[in-house]
């Protein structure tokens, strides 16, 4: 019985002896190595090696010693698989970025740095409106969260080509429609962009093509409401015009010619030709 004692120790001694080990092996390098990792990423990026440079990033988000080194490690990361244009990369690496570093220094920057990639997706409006609707909800949303961020500017005016693009959408499956005769889903269409997008460059041409199709079905009044509206709010501009064509038929424009003034690139030519 001693003897099947003594083995029993030497075996619960072997084994706690190699659990040690392991533990020892698994066990976080030191800053030191952390900090080296992260100078090898930050020389990649220098040089233009943004691929190599993600990776490193990645690599040492993991052993950096402080959490807030791990977060700066992490956004660079995203950063870097962003200027490849690795946008799924970099969006999955902001998703985390947001869900982990909540109070993070550079949140505002994850949040903005996610918005200009679903921005940069974007092609013209006879493509797909999926890319313009979640570019405008991540952008609505930042300047909701953060109105006096450095950033909002930025997005605001980004906002305002997000609409105009949403607005041109609209247009051109209109005109489609108009084209082929089909009323009630080009009029549909058009009181979209005057209800939803009236800020944009759009809304003129929008109101003009109302007051065109209620005339041909035969809906004068509903005409001349819309054309009184672009009238009142866009009196010189050529779509008004238009839209009073149709509804006064012995209207016809008078075109003044403006004598150029004679500016800067005038007076250049009259030296020239002295």
């Amino acid at each position: 019985m001693k003897l099947k004692n003594f083995f029993l120790v030497l075996i619960i001694a072997f084994i706690y002896s190699c659990s040690k080990d392991k533990v020892e092996i698994v066990a976080p390098p030191p800053s030191e190595k952390a900090l080296i990792v992260y100078q090898e990423a930050m020389d990649l990026m220098d040089e233009g090696q943004f691929f190599a440079a993600a990776k490193k990033f990645s690599e040492a988000e993991l052993i950096m010693p402080k959490f807030e080194q791990s977060a700066k490690a992490s956004i660079l990361s995203s950063y870097c698989y962003y200027r490849i244009n690795f946008y799924d990369e970099s969006l999955q690496n902001l998703d985390t970025f947001v869900s982990k570093y909540t109070a993070d220094t550079y949140l505002q920057y994850a949040y903005y740095l996610s918005a200009i990639i679903s921005f940069e997706q974007i092609v013209d409006e006879k493509k797909d409106l999926s890319p313009l609707i979640e570019t405008k909800k991540k952008i609505d949303k930042f300047i909701l969260n953060f109105p006096d961020s450095e950033y909002a500017l930025d997005l605001k005016f980004k906002l305002g080509l997000v609409k105009n693009q949403m607005a041109a959408k609209e247009m051109y499956i209109a005109r489609h429609y108009i084209e082929t005769e089909k009323w009630v889903p080009a009029i549909n269409r058009l009181q979209t962009v005057v209800k939803k997008y009236d800020d944009t460059i759009f809304i003129e041409e929008a109101l003009y093509r109302l007051v065109e199709i209620y005339y041909k079905v035969g809906l004068e009044d509903e005409a001349i409401k819309t054309a009184n509206i672009l009238g009142y709010n866009y009196q010189s501009s050529k779509w008004y015009e238009k839209s009073y064509l149709i509804l006064n038929k012995d209207y016809k424009v008078v075109k003044i010619e403006k004598e150029k003034e004679d500016n800067l690139i005038t007076r250049a030519i009259k030296k020239i030709l002295r």
